[in-house]
């Protein structure tokens, strides 16, 4: 599924739990990882130590590695998304910001800007990321819009090819609803969420365990939630829901839940299709 992994580092620590996130993926599915450095300022010396550092942690894994270093000629998350291109990259891996280590996490940050735009999908950590590296239990949301259809293709793909269970959730978000004493409009999407649920079930057929479930409450509060109940290994996400924002990830659950979840998180937008 996965032949070439890209994990940009910085030498910070939340670049050492993305490494360790790539090189399980890489394990897991006979993967090569490429460790790629942009660098900003001809003076900073950096790059050799950090890449470096991943090659020989690949290398403990027995998981081939490639390191580069660039030189930035305009944004870096542009560098990293030219690098992918260039070198057949099939899912990047980083961690949600570096070296400044900024409380606002990917808001501004080259990983949001990489997450906005990559035509391939992307998993972010930060460095309370619980990293495992079996991946038996995967998370998929759906709200039954295109993007969360092909985030949940690519969930299932994931499950088919590593065995792992599927676990799949719609949140009615309770928070938005209007007064409604009778609780009709709940029930009304409830059922659409059940709707949107067996679609993805209906999917999943070869999957050896499949678990669905209709929440309430906060969607992204839910589902970080339900993350940490059920030990979750991956969350899978689409960067935007039914509402299609151009704005993405800004101000959606899928940034919220990226933000807060002490899971990986893996995104992609409904270009990338499974």
């Amino acid at each position: 599924m996965y032949d070439t992994i890209l994990v940009p580092t910085d030498g910070s620590g939340v670049a050492g739990v993305a490494a360790t996130q790539a090189i399980a993926l890489a394990d897991r599915f006979g993967a090569d990882v490429h460790a790629l450095y942009v660098r900003e300022d001809e003076a900073d010396e950096g790059g050799e130590i950090a890449t470096t550092a991943v090659a020989e942690q690949a290398a403990t894994a027995d998981v081939a590695a490639t390191t580069a270093v660039v030189d930035a000629d305009g944004p870096v998350y542009r560098a990293i998304l030219d690098y992918a291109d260039d070198h057949g990259v099939d899912c990047i891996v980083m961690g949600t910001h570096g070296r400044t280590g900024l409380g606002r996490y990917i808001l501004g940050s080259v990983a949001e800007r990489t997450l906005r735009e990559s035509p391939v999908p992307v998993v972010t950590v930060h460095e309370e990321t619980v990293v495992d590296e079996d991946l038996e239990t995967i998370l998929v949301p759906t709200d039954g819009s295109d993007c969360s259809e092909a985030a949940a293709a690519h969930a299932v793909a994931l499950a088919e090819a590593t065995g792992a269970s599927l676990h799949v959730v719609h949140v009615v978000d309770l928070g938005v609803l209007p007064v409604d004493e009778s609780g009709a409009l709940i029930e009304e999407l409830q059922q659409a969420g059940q709707h949107a649920l067996e679609s993805v079930i209906d999917r999943a057929e070869d999957v050896s365990s499949v678990q669905a479930s209709v929440l309430s409450g906060s969607p992204y509060r839910a589902i970080v939630d339900y993350a940490e109940s059920e030990d979750v290994d991956l969350v899978v996400m689409g960067t935007h829901g039914r509402t299609g924002f151009d704005r993405y990830l800004l101000g959606s659950v899928t940034e919220r839940v990226v933000r807060l979840s002490d899971r990986p998180v893996l995104t992609l937008d409904d270009h990338e299709r499974t």
